[in-house]
């Protein structure tokens, strides 16, 4: 590793170090022009695109070289900062280079004069956010991880309360930062076990310790409850559906398209690259815990009243789905089906993504609604298509990515989801055996729930009649919001008619975690997407594509010849009443009806009657997570019950005080001397 002595040999470490501080310059920028907003959306943000741009080059370059290590002389004594640059790191770069590149450019057009914290401090929270989740990829021992796992943590929570005079927006910063740190607990201990009482923090000495079953196992479930926390996975999911509401849209986006994975790469890390051992049952757990948070995530979405809760519920569901994928990749690489395992692994991958680009892109489109519009909530928006239209379709694209449609990149990550799950009948174990075809059951059930949500989502949002005469008024995405969301746009169709070479970007990750790839059917198909054989499945996307093209092109051509002149606009049959109003619309509560009444048991629900007496009756269902009730609200009194008896030990008196440290010399000389 050669740190800065010569530009000519210059690896790609440097680049990304040169990346890092680069980020950090443009956030320190930002401070000197603290209120200058202008100045900041215009050169500082865009800046920090070009930038991020610059790293999805260097990313790509990275992914197919050897892996780079390198020890900067930062940190404590005895503790420099071990970095390393592999094909795993690589790819979590291009994926923060590529979505933070588009949300770049949405944020230099999104931000308004008087919005919570100056420009110039969200300007620098922002770029230390994207620069310490870049050191994390790169961290190579637990010290420099968990500095920079806490710069991400810290950075991420300043820019969730950037409204911060508004009381929900603080509660809701404080149970996101009080979640981050319970997890964070979770990764300290699991670091702690993996180096095995050697006093070596390194990953490269974690690498080398041969833990037994059951440390092994402990390590492995630390690390799935610390990193889990982070990710949203239940029953620590709580804090993600109050703070992407809370947060400014371009963070929502960026927290959503790119820091839940980062969670998701930790457990990769330890999982299949420090723990040397692999336990069948460790990948059932992770896929339990994977479709158990999808499916409350997806079922949680489908009755959303309000536009960022609903996403965020959903990427709840998306993480899950990731986790099932991560689960069954390790389950496959226990009992060394390894091109299974690389078909699970491509597959999880795949939709981190996939996810990363249509999940910033619905966040970024209810930003520019929300400016738009000034509202929130489903109910009272409608038709916007015709006010907003340069926001309408890259949502639409977005929406039909999310709800898994050929031929965008949400489809190809699901449907390779589905195939490794179907491909699970050389199990050694016919308990498995019957049940993972279950789990791709429960997946399909998912995917279905999440189509009819993404329906609801853009159908109550931009079609029908404007149900508030205001919205007339709302105005369209400015230039800056209208290239970022066409960058995410290209990624989520390039994701979807290129996956053969998004799959060759991904081998060397496959075959460094689990020792293979789908690199030789790719080859074999060049433009057929085959994740085994060609006997069991096959997808063109190309081909879908042409033929979905051809077919509206006879129809337009079969109108335009056929019908030319004999067709007229009427209105819609109205079953005999002819005043239609916004009000006969579907609103977003009797779309999730349906589903509300059958899930009925997995929610909280509060119904609120009309009384006689009142001038306006109204009726009223709140839904609500009941995990919060069992849960976290127990949680929450028991400590306070603790902190107050405890609270009793201080009295303000240096007497007290002195008689405390007595008795406890007196017990700790009496332990010592038995």
């Amino acid at each position: 590793m050669t740190l800065f002595p010569n530009p000519t040999s210059w690896v790609h470490l440097d680049w990304v170090l040169l990346i890092v501080l680069a980020w950090l310059l443009i956030g320190l920028a930002g401070l000197v022009a603290l209120r200058r907003l202008r100045l900041v959306a215009i050169v500082l943000f865009p800046l920090g695109a070009l930038v991020s741009i610059g790293l999805m080059a260097v990313a790509l370059s990275a992914a197919f070289a050897p892996p780079e290590v390198a020890v900067l002389p930062l940190g404590l004594p005895q503790l420099p900062f071990h970095l390393r640059l592999d094909s795993l790191s690589a790819f979590f770069l291009l994926l923060i280079g590529g979505v933070s590149a588009g949300v770049s450019a949405f944020a230099a057009g999104y931000f308004r004069q008087g919005e919570g914290t100056p420009a110039g401090l969200i300007c620098l929270e922002y770029h230390v956010f994207l620069a310490s989740i870049a050191m994390v990829v790169m961290a190579d021992d637990a010290y420099v991880f968990m500095v920079m796992w806490e710069t991400m943590a810290f950075s991420s929570f300043f820019l969730v309360m950037a409204n911060h005079r508004i009381a929900e927006i603080r509660r809701a910063g404080y149970l996101y930062m009080l979640v981050a740190h319970i997890g964070a607990l979770g990764i300290l201990l699991c670091f702690g076990l993996l180096q095995a009482n050697t006093g070596d923090y390194t990953f490269a000495n974690m690498r080398a310790q041969h833990l037994s079953p059951f440390w092994a196992s402990v390590a492995f479930v630390l690390a799935v409850f610390g990193f889990g926390a982070k990710a949203g996975v239940l029953p620590l999911h709580a804090w993600l559906p109050e703070a992407h509401p809370a947060a400014p849209s371009p963070f929502s986006a960026l927290m959503s398209g790119v820091m839940l994975k980062i969670a998701l790469y930790g457990i990769l890390r330890v999982a299949f690259d420090l723990l040397q051992t692999r336990i069948w049952w460790w990948g059932v757990l992770l896929m339990a815990v994977g479709l158990l948070t999808a499916l409350f995530g997806v079922v949680f979405s489908t009755v959303q009243v309000e536009m960022k809760r609903l996403l965020a519920y959903s990427s709840i569901e998306n993480i899950g789905l990731m986790c099932a994928g991560l689960g069954l990749s390790l389950l496959f690489s226990a009992y060394g089906m390894h091109a299974y395992a690389a078909l699970a692994m491509t597959a999880a991958l795949y939709q981190m993504i996939s996810h990363g680009f249509f999940k910033s892109l619905l966040f970024c489109s209810t930003g520019a609604v929300m400016h738009a519009t000034g509202e929130r909530s489903l109910g009272k928006l409608g038709g916007l298509i015709r006010y907003m239209p340069w926001v309408a379709w890259p949502t639409l694209v977005g929406v039909l990515s999310c709800a898994g449609l050929p031929p965008l990149g949400g489809f190809v990550a699901e449907w390779l989801l589905l195939q490794s799950f179907l491909f699970t009948t050389g199990l050694p174990s016919s308990f498995l055996d019957m049940l993972v075809p279950v789990m791709a059951a429960l997946i399909a059930l998912i995917a279905a729930l999440s189509g009819y949500t993404m329906v609801k989502y853009f159908g109550v949002i931009f079609l029908g009649q404007p149900r508030d005469d205001k919205l007339k008024s709302a105005h369209d995405a400015g230039p800056w919001e209208r290239l970022g969301m066409l960058w995410l746009v290209v990624g989520c169709i390039g994701l979807g008619l290129f996956p053969n070479q998004v799959i060759a970007l991904l081998d060397p990750v496959t075959r460094a975690l689990v020792h293979a790839g789908l690199t030789q059917s790719m080859a074999d198909n060049s433009w057929l997407l085959v994740p085994v054989s060609m006997e069991r499945a096959s997808y063109a996307p190309a081909i879908f594509l042409l033929g979905v093209l051809s077919l509206f092109g006879l129809v337009f051509v079969l109108v335009r010849r056929l019908y030319h002149g004999r067709l007229r606009r009427v209105p819609p049959w109205d079953c005999g009443h002819p005043w239609q109003t916004a009000r006969m619309q579907d609103t977003a509560e009797g779309f999730g009806q349906p589903i509300r009444q059958i899930f009925e048991p997995f929610f909280r629900i509060k119904r609120q009657h009309p009384s006689a007496f009142d001038v306006q009756p109204s009726y009223r269902v709140t839904v609500e997570d009941p995990l919060w009730y069992w849960l976290y609200l127990p949680v929450a009194h028991l400590v306070e019950r603790v902190s107050k008896i405890v609270g009793l030990l201080q009295r303000g008196r240096i007497a007290v005080y002195l008689t405390y440290s007595f008795v406890t010399l007196i017990v700790v000389l009496l332990v010592v001397k038995r």
